[in-house]
């Protein structure tokens, strides 16, 4: 009985020793995730290998780091200035990734806080640049997707070769002073009516020329068939006519020349 415990308590505490080990010695990273191994007594990080997913087994005495290496987002509000020195509030989002295979090296020469450290300052160096090219009225209405693009370039540009691809960048909302805002929007107005009334303009005037089109068509129309009708052809078209008449059952006299013009004359219509 007085040995049970003094065997036990050694068992206890290799049992302990042994969940530490297997916690320490064994990793788990999970999907969208990549790991760099530190060597905290042999170099440090490890640049040349970026391991996946799943289970690994790592020494106690060294470290997995472990990040994101899908895509992610982040969002963000600047104030910037426009080209007239003008305060503008933009707010924005941008896409990105961490080269997978170039993980170590990210992590090595930026440190584990990249996007903050790395992603951040591009992204509002580039902002203030571009913003900075435009007119309050251009930024809050026509050349959002052109300011989005510049952005992306100007992003790319200052993180080449810097181990992170940026996938795209969206301005979300732009925001003005009221009272720019306000101005903007009558202006906006005002050249919608203009635009609607010109619209109307031209429709009217399209369809007045229509309506002469056709009035002058049917005016030479019959100036043509007017040209073309000789007494003959009256005549004839008369005595075709009336001997067409002649045929109709009911029964009537026709006189043949007695007319004023010549023309056969039809008597005793019932």
């Amino acid at each position: 009985m007085d040995r049970l415990p003094k065997i036990a308590l050694p068992a206890v505490f290799i049992a302990i020793v042994a969940i530490i080990l297997i916690t320490k010695t064994i990793v788990r990273i999970g999907p969208g995730e990549g790991g760099v191994l530190f060597k905290p007594a042999g170099g440090g990080v490890v640049t040349d290998k970026t391991y996946g997913e799943g289970w690994h087994v790592v020494a106690p005495w060294n470290d997995m780091l472990i990040h994101k290496v899908r895509q992610q987002s982040i969002s963000d509000q600047m104030n910037v200035l426009s080209v007239n020195g003008l305060e503008v509030s933009v707010n924005g989002t941008i896409w990105f990734e961490p080269v997978y295979s170039s993980l170590g090296l990210l992590i090595k020469t930026k440190g584990e806080d990249y996007v903050q450290e790395l992603l951040d300052p591009a992204v509002n160096a580039a902002a203030r640049s571009v913003v900075g090219r435009y007119t309050p009225e251009q930024l809050y209405s026509s050349k959002r997707d052109v300011i989005e693009q510049e952005i992306l370039d100007e992003v790319r540009n200052e993180l080449e070769g810097q181990f992170l691809n940026v996938k795209r960048v969206l301005v979300e909302d732009v925001k003005l002073p009221p009272t720019i805002k306000q101005a903007i929007e009558s202006k906006l107005q005002q050249e919608q009516q203009s635009l609607e009334y010109e619209f109307k303009l031209v429709t009217a005037q399209k369809e007045a020329e229509k309506v002469r089109i056709e009035a002058q068509g049917k005016a030479d129309a019959n100036r043509i068939l007017s040209a073309s009708l000789t007494d003959k052809i009256l005549q004839d078209k008369g005595i075709e006519a009336t001997l067409e008449l002649s045929k109709s059952p009911n029964s009537k006299i026709v006189v043949v020349g007695s007319g004023d013009d010549g023309l056969p004359l039809i008597l005793g219509n019932n």
